[in-house]
């Protein structure tokens, strides 16, 4: 079956399978929908297409696409973004013909350098047809200072001006917890990638590191955020935990959505206290994403969204997590 078939068949079903709302109308909040793909699959490539193909996203024809990946570190996924799942989003985007891709990244502790050589990332890039930027080769002039009301950064928070003025922003991340203070690390906190390796002292210093994480984001918008979550980390991360296979795609244009069922599959999956203790909404990432206005605020506001059966009966479990809160 070739992809615009493929496609076909995806929305055909999705036509008689009924959109899934997390909870009814809740008094006070607003009724702004955050519609979010889950593709159950055991095959990445194929799962990130699909899930990518249930969004209804802004046409990428012309545009400079700028993708935010997970290279933390080297180590084997889901430490960080799978060089399939990235391979498999490039395709994509150049069949929806975009004027050009570029990646962008900043790794640590390691060198981003030793990063990118380790995982074959330049090495790809001459292959699959993408630029790529080390976040660390930037000359100061190439940063935008950011220094928000209310933020919790000492002297504010810099963001390389490649990402801040793409045309078209794509975040790419992994279904992991974070044993370091961050609790869990998926959208949101792809953003700590976006700051110069200096400021990581003020950050992992701080008692508001989860706040100062979400504050990040308010320096750039992605259009489309794609969760690689054929395999997750339930306890320990970001570069090394427990894991476990977790079989899901997980894609949409809302951070706060995104990470919201992320959290839902850690708690369907059995994770650590931190997430299993707390409400979704009351993790400090999240509950400062939205207070920031950076998405949705309840999980009221999540539409799951599937093509198949087995995703739909999935989408069923993370429907009820969610609507626990």
């Amino acid at each position: 079956m070739n992809r615009r078939s493929f496609l076909k068949t995806s929305f055909s079903t999705l036509a008689a399978v009924p959109v899934l709302r997390c909870g009814g109308p809740e008094a006070g909040v607003e009724e702004k929908k955050a519609k979010i793909a889950i593709v159950r699959t055991q095959d990445r490539e194929s799962g990130v297409r699909a899930a990518v193909g249930l969004l209804d996203l802004p046409p990428m024809k012309g545009k400079r696409i700028f993708i935010k990946p997970n290279f933390n570190t080297a180590d084997p996924f889901p430490a960080g973004t799978h060089n399939g799942a990235l391979t498999a989003l490039v395709q994509e985007i150049k069949s929806r013909e975009a004027a050009e891709i570029t990646l962008g990244e900043r790794s640590g502790p390691p060198p981003t350098q030793k990063v990118m050589e380790d995982k074959g990332i330049l090495a790809m890039s001459n292959e699959v047809g993408f630029k790529v930027i080390n976040f660390e080769d930037l000359a100061d002039a190439d940063w935008v200072h950011f220094n928000p009301p209310g933020n919790h950064w000492p002297e504010g928070f810099f963001v390389p001006k490649p990402l801040v003025e793409a045309d078209y922003i794509i975040a790419t991340c992994c279904l992991k917890t974070h044993q370091y203070g961050g609790v869990f690390t998926m959208s949101l906190k792809l953003a700590v990638g976006a700051t110069p390796k200096k400021l990581m002292r003020d950050l992992h210093s701080s008692p508001h590191q989860r706040m100062m994480i979400a504050e990040i984001n308010t320096a750039y918008s992605p259009k489309l955020i794609v969760m690689d979550g054929l395999e997750a980390f339930v306890d320990g991360g970001p570069s090394t935990g427990k894991k476990v296979a977790a079989d899901v795609v997980i894609a949409g244009t809302d951070r706060i959505a995104v990470d919201a069922v992320g959290v839902a599959v850690l708690k369907e999956l059995g994770s650590n206290e931190a997430i299993m203790g707390h409400k979704i909404f009351e993790q400090e990432q999240i509950r400062r994403a939205a207070e920031l206005g950076l998405g949705i605020t309840s999980a009221q506001q999540i539409e799951l969204t599937t093509a198949d059966e087995t995703s739909r009966l999935y989408a069923e479990k993370l429907h009820l997590i969610l609507a626990e809160g």
